[in-house]
């Protein structure tokens, strides 16, 4: 059976579809990873600045 030129041309298609989606799928998790990082570093800097300021506020309390 030989492969007619459409069908080459599909399959080749298809291949570089699939490997669009699997570097689409790679990027979508490098960058949810990125976020979360981002999003601990923001928490993280939130804490220690409400505890920085009860830790003050107590301090100055009379």
């Amino acid at each position: 059976m030989r492969l007619k030129t459409v069908q080459i041309i599909a399959a080749l298609v298809a291949a570089l579809a699939f490997v669009l989606a699997f570097i689409a799928a790679g990027v979508l998790l490098l960058s949810g990873l990125f976020m979360v990082v981002g999003l601990a570093a923001v928490a993280w800097l939130a804490w220690s600045l409400i505890r920085q300021v009860r830790k003050t506020a107590s301090a100055t309390r009379p």
